[in-house]
Order: C-alpha cells, then structure tokens, then sequence
C-alpha cells in the first residue's frame, strides 16, 4: 500500500503545535553558538565584552532577544504540553493544552516586551 502524505492532517492545531515546537527548536539551536561569541567575549577582556554588549544595545538586537524570549517560551511550553499528554492518561485531541501553550509563551513574550519598552 503507497502512502502519501494527507494535507488534511496539517490544518490540525496538533500539527501546528508539533511545527512551532520543532521550529523554535531548531531556532534556539541555532541561536547557541552566536550566545557562545557573546559569552566568549567576557574571557577575552572587558574592553572586547563592553564592546559586544554596545552593539547587543541595539533596537535590531533588542528584537531579536524578544524573538529569542518568545521562541524559548513557546519551546518549554509546548514541552510540557508533551509531557503532559506522555505521562497522563487521556485521550481526545487536547485542543485546550495547545491553547495554553500559546497563551503562556505569547504572554511571556508580551511581558518582556514591555519589561524593554520601560
């Protein structure tokens, strides 16, 4: 039996979850070696790290560490969301622990956005 791939299954919220939990992954993965520079430039001396963290001062970066803040928020959340439904013995489809996740990691996201704007 050839089996093909269902575009039905993709407009579930499941798969979505499953998407955003694998791409912000990959995402923060990515993200490692850059954190490892940063941190790097604090062995080197404190001219070379007060001169990365001027350039980290930037509107661009300060984006990009709210992106980073959402994806690992969104990340962790839809880890429990796994764990949850790994270790518990319901069944159905769990559409509200996908709700929650997003909720949780958007509102942290909101959170640290106004922590930056103040």
């Amino acid at each position: 039996m050839k089996r093909t791939n269902d575009y039905r299954a993709r407009s579930h919220p499941a798969y979505w979850a499953f998407l955003v939990h694998r791409l912000s992954g990959l995402v923060l993965a990515l993200f490692l070696p850059l954190h490892f520079l940063a941190l790097s430039q604090a062995i080197r001396g404190e001219a070379e790290l007060n001169a990365f963290i001027r350039i980290a001062d930037q509107p661009l970066f300060k984006f990009g560490e709210w992106g980073l803040v959402v994806l690992l928020s969104l990340h962790m959340m839809g880890g429990v969301r796994l764990l949850l439904i790994e270790f518990r013995d319901w069944s159905g489809t769990r559409n509200n622990w996908i709700a929650a996740a997003l909720g949780v990691g958007l509102a942290t996201g909101l959170a640290f956005a106004l922590a930056l704007i103040s």
